[in-house]
């Protein structure tokens, strides 16, 4: 019965059930599990929704935030402005892929967290002559640091209910990270290069993601993890902007387009989205501040100061017209997946799944990445799944005598993983592509569930492999 609402949600989604009905089926299956195997009490439903009720109308507000500030940027045409200076430096292949995968949307994502790296990724790819699908799963695969999405509350939740060091767990999952990085950069520089050149390019994706792990982790050793995917993600992107300015040809050359007054304004709206997320959290943490506070310091309010700046004043009803019906299918999904991970974890029901897994003994050490990358898929946000299922991980790895920081570096990014694949950032990532047909959304989720397949069955190996060589006396 705990088993049940991951697996029906799964089953409806490779049947081509729609997102919003496999959400809410896996909802009703959880409550109808409360009603007849896993009791919930009235104070710990009250204590349940007081807790996760701010958490859920913060991230629709962000997804609309994020929502809106794409579609303003769009219909001034600053999108178009600032693809068309980025393909200009980079060229309008591999190595502007590789600069959103590894650069800009891990970059965005580690600032403001839920997804919404991508609504900042996608658009630069709409100028890249790649179909509508392809643009959506690479941008997808941007989502491959989410670890350190939203400055690191997952992996935070991870460490404490752990008993291990923040910094220390931050840095142990840069490492196991090479394993995502590489694999995202490896599809995604398949997916953009010509037949005759995908094996070059496939290497140069393994190589891009391989530099990426080792920015991040040594950010993470020098500046901490709250910071270390967006320094590591700004090096990146810097590194794929000078790459592409040596590159030769005309699109990379020294006569490519300048970036324009609309360019200009829309790198300030993201640099205001981004100082002020970095800034107000920075004030608030000096300050000890605590509660409804730290909505100054959300990517709920600095989306929607930096799109009302971007237009001076209030978008136009096109836009707002535009948005509302993106949001519309984006964001009951989401919400329904939040639900279903918050009502699984109070409820016990994702810790009996757990233990349950864990009665195969050393065989479970390969099952714990599924287990937490399922945790990934049901809620589509690392805090989530770990909020689910991390302190039930420790205790396994304890009881099971394996070292427990390896074992939960595998686990938090192993969460982390089919966040990309979560129902609700498939819908955002086809709406930011002018809305894809039904038939090629489930192409793209059928595709972004086998590249994060791989992924996680690379990470269960590698767990065993830690196991036996860093095994407990």
């Amino acid at each position: 019965m705990s088993a049940s609402p991951v697996l029906a949600v799964i089953a409806g989604l490779l049947l081509g059930l729609r997102s919003l009905y496999a959400a809410l089926t896996g909802v009703v299956l959880a409550l109808a599990g409360c009603l007849l195997a896993f009791p919930l009490s009235a104070a710990a439903a009250q204590q349940a929704l007081a807790s996760w009720m701010p958490v859920l109308v913060e991230v629709l507000l962000i997804v609309g935030g994020g929502l809106l500030l794409s579609e303003v940027l769009r219909a001034a045409g600053a999108q178009k402005a600032l693809a068309q200076w980025v393909m200009g430096r980079t060229g309008e292949g591999v190595g502007a892929v590789l600069l959103v995968v590894h650069g800009v949307t891990p970059f965005a994502e580690s600032l403001t967290g839920f997804g919404i790296g991508i609504t900042i990724g996608i658009p630069l790819l709409a100028h890249s002559g790649l179909p509508a699908r392809k643009m959506a799963l690479i941008g997808l695969l941007g989502l491959c640091a989410v670890p350190w999405g939203s400055m690191g509350p997952g992996t935070l939740i991870a460490a404490t209910m752990a008993g291990i060091g923040f910094d220390a767990l931050g840095v142990a999952s840069a490492a196991v990270s090479v394993i995502p990085m590489v694999v995202a950069g490896v599809a995604a520089a398949g997916l953009a290069s010509a037949p005759g050149r995908r094996a070059a390019a496939m290497l140069q994706g393994a190589l891009s993601g391989l530099v990426l792990a080792l920015a991040i982790g040594l950010s993470n050793a020098v500046a901490g993890t709250s910071a270390a995917g967006a320094l590591g993600a700004l090096l990146m992107t810097v590194l794929w902007l000078w790459l592409g300015r040596r590159g030769t040809g005309v699109v990379a050359s020294e006569a490519a387009a300048p970036l324009g007054p609309l360019g200009w304004r829309a790198l300030a709206a993201y640099g205001l989205l981004l100082l002020g997320v970095l800034v107000a959290g920075a004030v608030l943490r000096a300050l000890q501040g605590a509660g409804a506070w730290h909505l100054l310091a959300s990517p709920a309010l600095w989306l929607f100061v930096a799109a009302a700046w971007f237009v001076r004043g209030l978008p136009a009803a096109s836009s707002l017209q535009q948005v509302w019906q993106s949001w519309r299918q984006v964001a009951p999904v989401t919400g329904l997946f939040i639900v279903l991970g918050v009502v699984m974890a109070v409820s016990g029901m994702a810790a009996q799944l757990a233990h349950a897994l864990a009665q195969g003994g050393s065989a479970y050490v390969f099952a714990a990445p599924f287990v937490g990358a399922l945790g990934g898929f049901v809620t589509g946000s690392n805090t989530g799944a770990n909020a689910m299922f991390a302190a039930t991980q420790a205790e396994i790895a304890q009881a099971l005598g394996v070292a427990v920081l390896p074992f939960m570096a595998v686990h938090n990014v192993s969460a982390a993983l089919l966040l990309m694949a979560s129902p609700g950032k498939v819908e955002m990532a086809c709406q930011l592509v002018t809305g894809a047909a039904q038939a090629e959304r489930a192409w793209v989720q059928s595709r972004v569930l086998l590249v994060t397949g791989l992924a996680v069955l690379l990470m269960a190996a590698l767990n065993v492999l830690l196991s036996v060589l860093l095994a407990q006396p």
